[in-house]
């Protein structure tokens, strides 16, 4: 780990060092994280070196329990005289707080005890000259495809690693080392007063993953390219299939309506869902922490609780909320395991399900006459209802052909009826972020135009 400035036995130091701490200092439970993290960004645009950033980043974050009071403090200073005044100031908000009776470490039994290797850190040795030279193909690259893509928002290399130590005073101590990059490109189209952008990107833990940049950058052009000569819609429903990037971004909705945090606030639609039927009968989502190089996987969630591999969605019916030790003693429940977020959720039909079409192409004929939708804008959701409205672009699709590209629409729903109303999970599966999923047909939404 040559670009660490800290080993793992020094994080795991420091980590004893604030537990000791807090336990001198009188704190009845403590838990602490300590991290760093390295990583570069180079962007090049129109040729052209636009940026170049380096970073080089750590933290220790306290919390401190005196009973069910809690008190959380950080600093970036490793120094033992600044973890022993984080510690002081963890304990000083503590004693100001009150009480919480959901507030505590887990339970211990529950703790992660196994060390499991799930090879999430492959650094990436790239000077800068090659950042840039990779970021030049991209860009090169999607300039190639036609002449009218002479103009780009540039197109970016990054590499990232990290690694920290979790403990608490119950006796767990776990951590590792990981890594994140990725190139994308962003090209932009133009046709007389026309213009039109789009984008691609690869994300990988290892850079022998990545997607070629001349690939990135061909099909981000042409991407722009299609976009050129959008029109508008007439007002009307429809059927509307979400592009494999934006159906998980769908997921994600599901996601945030049944994470503790929404449920226990009444915050969600889902609130008293557990049980129910939420999607088709043929659909099922699950969570797999422990997928080698996954980039969302881990042996453990940010309390330290061990992650296991669950159903989250089985025969369309919600089997498990998405729970923290703190928000399952809100609700009464116990803890899934997702303090910090979901796992590797793939979303799939069951065997029984309706046949789904190869390849974009294919979904388009079997969807038939439609809105195929490339492009999100804005953030109108409304978790509480489950009402659904956002800005989109992307094709209007008749016989399963796109016949033209539209832009500045609207689609509206409520999620309930979305979830409920998918016809089709297709096979053009993407991983974007802690979601694999393929593209997503909804039966009807309303879409608003002129």
């Amino acid at each position: 780990m040559a670009d660490f400035s800290f080993t793992q036995d020094q994080l795991r130091e420091l980590a004893a060092d604030v537990l000791r701490h807090a336990e001198r200092l009188g704190a009845t439970a403590c838990e602490t994280d300590v991290s760093e993290g390295v990583g570069q960004s180079v962007t090049v645009r129109k040729d052209a070196v636009e940026t170049i950033e380096f970073n080089r980043d750590k933290g220790i974050g306290v919390t401190v329990y005196l009973g069910r009071r809690r008190g959380h403090a950080s600093t970036s200073d490793f120094s033992a005289q600044a973890l022993r005044a984080t510690v002081e100031a963890a304990l000083s908000i503590a004693r100001f707080t009150a009480e919480d009776a959901a507030a505590g470490l887990p339970e211990p039994e529950l703790l992660a005890r196994e060390d499991l290797d799930l090879d999430l850190y492959h650094p990436w040795d790239l000077p800068v000259e090659a950042a840039i030279a990779l970021a030049r193909r991209a860009e090169q690259a999607a300039c190639a495809v036609s002449p009218l893509v002479s103009n780009s928002e540039g197109a970016t290399v990054s590499a990232h690693s990290a690694h920290f130590i979790s403990a608490n005073s119950l006796g767990f101590m776990g951590g590792f080392p990981s890594s994140r990059h990725f190139i994308s490109c962003v090209p932009i189209a133009q046709r007389g007063k026309d213009m039109q952008r789009d984008d691609w990107y690869s994300g990988h833990r290892d850079p022998r993953d990545l997607a070629a940049p001349e690939a990135i950058g061909d099909y981000a052009a042409r991407r722009a390219l299609s976009r050129l000569g959008a029109k508008k819609l007439k007002t009307r429903q429809c059927r509307v299939m979400l592009e494999a990037p934006l159906a998980a971004m769908l997921i994600g909705s599901f996601v945030h309506a049944a994470s503790g945090g929404s449920l226990y606030r009444k915050a969600s639609f889902l609130v008293d869902a557990l049980g129910k039927k939420i999607f088709p009968d043929w659909m099922r989502i699950d969570e797999h922490p422990h997928l080698k190089k996954g980039l969302a996987s881990s042996p453990f969630d940010d309390d330290g609780v061990a992650t296991h591999d669950r159903s989250v969605v089985q025969g369309g019916v919600l089997q498990g909320y998405f729970l923290s030790t703190y928000t399952a003693r809100k609700l009464g429940m116990r803890t899934t395991g997702n303090a910090g977020g979901s796992h590797n959720l793939i979303v799939a039909p069951s065997p029984d399900a309706p046949p789904a079409a190869a390849g974009l192409a294919g979904l388009l004929r079997q969807m038939g006459t439609g809105l195929l939708v490339t492009e999100l804008l804005g953030h109108g959701i409304n978790y509480v209802t489950g009402d659904y409205s956002r800005g989109a672009a992307g094709y209007w699709v008749e016989n399963g052909a796109i016949v033209y590209p539209v832009h500045e629409i609207t689609i509206a729903g409520n999620l309930k009826d979305m979830f409920a109303g998918i016809e089709t999970v297709g096979r053009d599966a993407v991983t974007r972020g802690s979601r694999t999923v393929g593209s997503i047909v909804v039966n009807r939404m309303t879409v608003a135009g002129s």
